[in-house]
């Protein structure tokens, strides 16, 4: 582990506070940067997501993701907490919490908008940060692109009747542009770019090339990771300053649902036999959310200015910092995780012990 991974909680929590401060500060940088967007999409932020997931992607050997077969249990595992467990249960946390316990402290005419939005962003399962949680896990890179490209395409199906059932309307409206480009800004183009990096490394150099190509691209993906967060809460400073006993409110059922679905995750894989090295990705993608997709659909429905557009920011907020402490946890509990009974019968009939899935470099 280099030095950025050894101590990016710390890092982390210094730019949230850079982030808040220089937004204070120079306010119309902020909203310059923040204003470079297509379909919602902001650009800045896409190309520093390219610099975190590219390296990681560049690890994946095309040819051995149809081993991702024998993680069925993961696979299946993820989905249920995707899509049959994520959204319902957001929904009852935010009428718990937002309609009924936080009702004095929060204004009355938006509460049922702060839970809308943060139903549709529990809808909306993560796309590109999940390579960065599923590297600093050690988490079975062919796995996680499988899955969340397999998450892609259910979205494009799923998102909009799911969303619709829980907000109690006939029809809603899509914005299809946001969540076509961030598919093919996030996963398709730099899935191509990578490979073309990959296969020219092997080509000139063979595995050893490839390797010192990773060794400097090492920092890369935190750094960018780093300068992403900054950003972020630049972005959003003046809210966190205006609003923060709202924004805590709002975090509390967003806090208790990264927890629930990760451990649900994490157990049903443990229960199920499935390697660590599925289920700590498996948790990390069934607890973060594709904040880009329900930022755009709040404020296509409710408005820019709505508690719903609020609500789904203030998951954007917390996203990082929370999504790190679940790799933490994942990562401590690995001893305890392949003691598990499933676990060890499992890999018994597969000929190994449970252990890490190394990353292929061969081409």
């Amino acid at each position: 582990m280099n030095l950025f991974e050894r101590y990016l909680t710390l890092w982390v929590a210094l730019c949230i506070v850079a982030g808040i401060a220089l937004g204070q500060v120079f306010p119309g940088l902020f909203h310059a940067i923040g204003g470079m967007e297509v379909a919602n999409v902001n650009l800045p932020v896409a190309v520093l997501i390219w610099l975190m997931i590219i390296p990681m992607l560049l690890k994946i050997d095309f040819a051995a993701l149809g081993q991702v077969a024998q993680h069925w249990r993961g696979v299946g595992v993820t989905l249920f907490i995707n899509w049959a467990v994520k959204p319902f249960s957001m929904a009852l946390l935010g009428w718990l919490f937002l309609s009924v316990l936080f009702r004095p402290w929060l204004p009355a005419d938006q509460i049922d908008s702060y839970i809308a939005g943060l139903i549709i962003l529990a809808a909306a399962p993560c796309t590109a940060m999940v390579f960065v949680w599923s590297n600093l896990s050690d988490g079975e890179p062919h796995f996680t692109l499988s899955q969340v490209a397999l998450n892609d395409a259910i979205m494009i199906v799923a998102f909009a009747p799911i969303v619709a059932f829980l907000l109690g309307l006939s029809a809603i409206t899509v914005p299809w542009e946001t969540l076509l480009l961030s598919v093919a800004l996030y996963i398709i183009v730099p899935v191509i770019l990578s490979q073309l990096i990959r296969r020219n490394r092997l080509a000139g150099g063979g595995e050893s090339a490839l390797k010192a190509l990773l060794d400097r691209l090492g920092p890369t993906s935190v750094v960018a990771l780093l300068v992403t967060l900054v950003l972020l809460f630049g972005f959003q400073g003046e809210q966190i300053i205006a609003q923060p006993m709202i924004i805590a409110l709002i975090a509390v059922p967003i806090l208790i649902q990264v927890y629930f679905n990760s451990g649900l995750a994490y157990l049903l894989n443990r229960a199920t036999g499935e390697a660590h090295c599925v289920a700590a990705p498996s948790a990390l993608i069934g607890a973060s959310n594709f904040f880009e997709l329900a930022v755009a659909t709040a404020i296509s429905l409710f408005g820019f200015t709505s508690g719903a557009a609020l609500a789904t920011v203030v998951g954007v907020l917390i996203e990082v910092p929370v999504m790190l402490s679940v790799v933490k946890i994942v990562n401590a509990s690995k001893g305890w995780y392949e003691r598990g009974g499933a676990v060890q019968r499992v890999a018994a009939r597969q000929g190994a012990r449970p252990r890490h899935a190394p990353h292929k470099m061969e081409g």
